[in-house]
């Protein structure tokens, strides 16, 4: 296989595509005066904590009161406290949502329930649900729905369907390219030849310093179908492709400046070879007490107590305090890390290749790494060598080897809402994650429940959920959105212990890709999560059963919506605030809750 890669690359590199457009990617350069490599501890850093604080004041308050008139609007009777609490200023809930990998499956899914949830899109509103993504202080992805998150940071945050579809101004993003394949994108030799080369080519900057994977080039041609810089009729064409879209530079775009993007997070996992243990079941490939890696704005890092650190985004690649990497955190490269699952697949060196359309062969071939390398995995210089000596697994090993997010088995980012610094009340979690026919089962909610007894200090407690899908199944809380955590008293088994003196977490607010439509029409929204190639029909089928899911509620009374849905989900936003309150629920939301909580 090397051998025939190794011709193969020669091949494109000799001239069968355009000349390479001007190469960009990390450099090094003096440290600043004042840098700071490693920050231990398990708080927010003071730049996140200066965002949401910055949010809070400017934008928070007129964007709970335009949420609280989009569900005044459905006729829907609240109880005093639900107004009083989204109409003032000190009281206000404190929302994350966290959307789930699964490829392009979860990328849609979590779009449409994300356009549910928006104040611009006027059916939202009508439904009671529009607003309450501009209310959010964070929004986390993995894997599929860290694709998401990131194209929606880097194109400003516009409208779900703007971001799909674009809005047809050449100057503005032109929208997500899902009709052509990930990896393959020309099934004609010649032109699938020159895509090879750009894509190769445009890795030979980081190359030059740091090593390079099967998941740089992953990382390049998701950047192609999800961020600005491509249109369909310019995939192949001889430009940047978003190569120069860094994370960290995310902060200077007009939705960050003016605080109103939800603070975007991502997570990967790391595949240690110093780690053995549980391996969550299902076909996952990571055990559970692994630590888990954060991607933010400002910082990448590991807040579970293993390691406790973080390192600035903006220098990502450095490991020393004298020369300092810039460029090294593009935005899909880390989108690409977090949704990176190559090492699954590298049973053999055919077997790997030929999912990645060869490519796992051809970086190797063009830029010959170490033997001890590992070229299935997304590669990151370790910041963090020599920390944590005692308990972190790899703080003797120069490279962190990352990789998807939800391969120990939590699919749905439901950690980073945890984080006590950031105070979330209610998280809302999206769940399209494939566990039974394409559908989600309630798995990824009991992974994070198991690890949370792994790894509970210094963390919110996680309400607790069933401990089996037949649970879930029996009492159908896939099939519609489900309130976990709704007594103060409703800990997981490990909290009572540790968090007996705290409150109680937040309440999280399930919406799962759980069941087909209840009209009975054609389910759309089970594709596989290798299905890499989607017709813009098919998609906007997606993205209108999604938002359905995500505004339809319960059944109640026979009925296929609860019309009461707006005041029951603005009901579980408020319940912390009210709870803090000392106020006792009441009108709607007792109904509410009786009719969405699970209480087992």
């Amino acid at each position: 296989m090397l051998a025939s890669a190794t011709t193969f690359v020669l091949l494109v590199l000799s001239g069968l595509g355009p000349a390479s457009c001007a190469l960009i990617g990390p450099s090094l350069q003096r440290c600043p005066a004042d840098f700071q490599l490693v920050r231990r501890g398990q708080t927010i850093s003071a730049s996140e904590a200066h965002y949401i604080e910055q949010k809070r004041e400017k934008v928070l308050p007129s964007a709970f009161k335009t949420y609280l008139h989009s569900v005044k609007g459905t006729g829907v009777q609240l109880p005093k406290y639900v107004e009083q609490i989204l109409g003032s200023e000190a009281q206000l809930p404190t929302v994350g949502i966290s959307t789930s990998g699964g490829g392009y499956r979860a990328a849609i899914f979590g779009a449409g329930v994300l356009n549910a949830l928006d104040a611009r899109n006027s059916s939202a509103v009508k439904k009671g649900t529009g607003g309450l993504l501009q209310a959010a202080t964070h929004l986390a992805g993995l894997s599929g729905g860290a694709w998401l998150v990131t194209s929606l940071a880097q194109a400003n945050f516009p409208t779900i369907q703007h971001l799909v579809f674009g809005d047809g101004k050449a100057h503005d993003f032109s929208g997500w390219n899902p009709s052509v394949d990930l990896w393959t994108a020309s099934a004609d030799p010649a032109e699938q030849a020159v895509f090879v080369q750009e894509v190769l080519q445009e890795i030979a900057v980081k190359a030059k310093h740091f090593p390079v994977s099967v998941g740089d080039a992953w990382g390049r041609s998701l950047a192609r179908h999800f961020t600005n810089g491509t249109t369909p009729a310019t995939l192949l064409a001889n430009t940047s492709h978003g190569a120069g879209i860094l994370f960290s530079d995310l902060v200077n775009l007009p939705a960050f400046t003016s605080h109103e993007h939800p603070f975007p997070i991502m997570v990967a996992d790391i595949a240690s070879k110093h780690i053995n243990g549980t391996i969550f079941p299902g076909g996952n490939a990571i055990p559970l007490n692994s630590p888990m890696f954060e991607f933010n704005l400002f910082e990448m890092g590991c807040y579970d107590d293993v390691l406790a650190a973080h390192t600035p985004m903006k220098h990502l690649g450095t490991t020393n305090h004298s020369v300092c990497a810039t460029g090294f955190d593009e935005a899909m490269f880390i989108s690409g890390t977090s949704s990176n699952l190559w090492n699954e697949l590298n049973i053999t060196s055919d077997i790997l290749a030929a999912a990645t359309a060869n490519f796992s062969a051809l970086v190797n071939a063009t830029y010959p790494q170490s033997p001890l390398l590992r070229l299935d995995t997304s590669n990151y210089p370790n910041p963090f060598l020599g920390v944590a000596p005692a308990t972190f697994s790899d703080a003797g090993e120069t490279i962190l080897s990352l990789v998807d997010g939800g391969e120990d088995g939590q699919v749905t980012p439901l950690q980073p809402m945890l984080v006590e610094g950031r105070a979330i009340d209610v998280i809302v979690a999206i769940d399209a994650v494939n566990d039974a026919n394409n559908f989600a089962a309630g798995a990824s909610l009991i992974a994070t429940q198991e690890r949370m007894q792994l790894f509970p200090r210094g963390l919110a407690p996680f309400p607790a959920v069933p401990t089996s899908l037949d649970v879930f199944a029996a009492a159908n809380l896939t099939a519609r959105p489900t309130f976990f955590g709704c007594t103060p008293s409703e800990y997981s088994s490990h909290t009572a212990s540790v968090h007996s003196k705290t409150p109680p977490g937040p309440l999280l607010v399930y919406i799962a890709n759980g069941a087909p439509p209840r009209d009975g029409s054609a389910p759309l929204t089970n594709t596989t999560t290798g299905q890499f190639v989607y017709a813009p029909d098919e998609l906007q089928g997606m993205l209108t059963q999604s938002f359905d899911v995500a505004t339809q509620g319960a059944f109640v009374d026979g009925a296929l919506e609860d019309p009461e849905w707006g005041a029951c989900l603005a009901c579980a936003v408020v319940d912390r605030a009210r709870a803090r309150e000392g106020v006792k629920r009441s009108g709607v939301c007792v109904g509410c809750f009786a009719r969405y909580c699970w209480e087992g």
